[in-house]
């Protein structure tokens, strides 16, 4: 398996799929894994391996990524599969004696994320030619939703036979689900999210004072970075200290965020694969409301549909979490149930069941 970076090293939604994929197959019976991505030394799992650290040009890490080739090995005993996590990092699917099965992960279009951040139409674009040269020869592409399967069809031409919609999972283990505190002088609503354009922080700073209208006691805290924070914060300036934002923190402190909230949003507004973090919330017991964005649905369907309000919709937005923080939510035990329905070692299983149906 490769990946892009470990979760220690540079936390993230990808690398977090990529880390917690990788100990959940380890765990699994009949299969040896291996992996790499970059990190600093020690920010690997147990049993795997890092590139070197994150810094440096893409085009150096993409080489250096490119000729290792210490885990591609076959015996009479084993068959090896290539998994590549992101295009760009990995080597051949080759090894001495031919060409080895290949299952690509397609955690989203790498050309339309570039191209939404403002990268320039003639850079976008050579990144789609790069994306459609190493997805070539590819025995099956894993998405997480639905709707990242009708983007690689669609945008990719991707025959649907070859594409394998598995959800993901969530570690039941890092998160419990506290009851939420008795109304204090202070109502919390929480967002985890990369401060980018797409991300929808600018809608949902545009729907706050409508919640505050309601629930003059209410505050939001912004956790994570990106290259909107600027233009963000200069947004939220007129909303005083009713926002704050918390930059980046650790797994302790984002489980005491949790705890001190009583729901989170997740308001993206395009290009959205599934939306880990509204699973970490149900596992914490915390409701998320998202919106109709790609995959973030799929995390909330069967618990409770009027947690899905449409994208970019300040107003709808606004009224749905007020009508919150008065109580129209799924309880913290009804949250971490639907939770449970997430398992990392399910999700391993479809794994190694694909594994074994394209090596065969």
């Amino acid at each position: 398996m490769t990946g892009s970076e470990w979760f220690a090293a540079a936390p993230g939604g990808l690398n977090r799929y990529f880390t917690e994929l990788v100990t959940a197959l380890a765990r699994q019976p009949g299969i040896d894994v291996s992996a790499a991505a970059f990190g600093a030394t020690g920010s690997a799992p147990p049993g795997a391996r890092s590139w070197g650290g994150t810094g440096g040009s893409t085009m150096r890490r993409a080489r250096t990524a490119f000729l290792d080739r210490g885990d591609l090995r076959r015996d009479a005993a084993a068959a090896t599969v290539l998994d590549r996590h992101f295009c760009l990092y990995g080597p051949a699917a080759v090894d001495r004696h031919g060409t080895l099965p290949l299952v690509v992960h397609f955690h989203g279009p790498w050309a339309a994320e570039s191209r939404m951040s403002g990268q320039n139409a003639l850079a976008a674009r050579a990144k789609y030619l790069i994306e459609r040269a190493r997805y070539r020869g590819a025995d099956r592409f894993v998405v997480l939703s639905n709707h990242f399967r009708d983007v690689l069809h669609t945008d990719y031409r991707i025959p649907l036979d070859r594409i394998a919609v598995i959800a993901p999972g969530v570690d039941l283990n890092r998160f419990h689900a506290t009851p939420i505190r008795p109304e204090t002088s202070t109502r919390t609503v929480l967002c985890v999210r990369r401060l980018e354009r797409r991300m929808g922080i600018d809608t949902l700073l545009r729907a706050w004072p409508a919640v505050l209208a309601e629930h003059p006691s209410a505050r939001l805290v912004v956790v994570g970075t990106g290259t909107a924070e600027s233009e963000l914060r200069s947004m939220a300036t007129a909303l005083g200290d009713t926002v704050a934002f918390a930059g980046h923190v650790d797994d302790q402190q984002l489980t005491e965020l949790y705890e001190q909230a009583e729901l989170t949003v997740v308001p993206t507004t395009a290009l959205e694969g599934f939306g880990l973090i509204a699973l970490e919330s149900l596992a914490a017991g915390r409701a998320p409301i998202v919106t109709d964005c790609g995959g973030l649905p799929d995390s909330v369907r069967g618990l409770d549909a009027s947690l899905i309000v449409p994208k970019s919709d300040a107003e709808t937005l606004g009224a749905r979490l007020a009508a919150a923080l008065h109580g129209k939510l799924p309880t913290p035990e009804q949250c971490r149930a639907h939770a449970e329905t997430f398992s990392w070692d399910v999700t391993a299983e479809r794994h190694l069941a694909m594994y074994r149906a394209i090596s065969s």
